[in-house]
């Protein structure tokens, strides 16, 4: 079974990104593909980047970085849940994704991204820019939502419709083959 990591992006109080990245990742685990582990920036709370070597050369001194980048080094495949802040993904993704450099690649990524109009969309595609400088490959499938507080209910639950179901499932089974595909590349040692 491949490792699954869905990282959930926003810090801030008041936060909605937790009943997002729950949403999708009760699908993950039902999807049976994947063993699968969020991990919630809110509650992780990398400091800014503070390691004094660069990350390409890992390096770590702080046992933070050691243990994120333990948790990064031993996923096969990634779900990012993103807000849109500003036009862009928030600022702690971008940390916690700078903070390590070889962990990261050869590895697919999914997004599920919400936001206002745009669904987060914009903050999809500067995500994709950034994440394709560290080899990993992030699908053209994702889930978006537009106007997302609308999916959340009374009892603070996501409720979303069958074009977003229909949506996660079409992605998890890209991210299963990209997964696999890129495995053989990873183990590729000739390099």
């Amino acid at each position: 079974m491949y490792k699954l990591k869905i990282i959930s992006s926003t810090v801030r109080p008041g936060r909605k990104g937790p009943i997002v990245a729950g949403w999708i990742t009760e699908i993950a685990k039902k999807n049976g593909n994947f063993q699968v582990e969020l991990l919630d920036l809110g509650v992780i709370n990398l400091p800014m980047m503070d390691e004094p070597n660069h990350p390409v050369l890992k390096k770590y001194e702080h046992e933070h970085t050691k243990w994120w980048s333990a948790k990064i080094d031993e996923a096969d495949a990634f779900i990012f849940v993103t807000a849109e802040y500003d036009y862009n993904y928030p600022a702690p993704l971008r940390n916690a994704i700078e903070y390590l450099s070889q962990e990261w690649g050869y590895k697919a990524a999914g997004i599920v991204s919400y936001g206002g109009v745009s669904a987060g969309t914009r903050a999809q595609n500067s995500l994709k820019n950034d994440l394709a400088s560290l080899k990993v490959v992030a699908l053209n499938e994702s889930v978006n939502f537009p106007f997302f507080q609308q999916n959340i209910n009374d009892k603070n639950e996501f409720e979303a419709n069958e074009i977003s179901y229909k949506a996660a499932e079409t992605m998890l089974k890209q991210l299963l083959r990209w997964t696999k595909g890129l495995k053989v590349i990873r183990e590729d040692k000739e390099l």
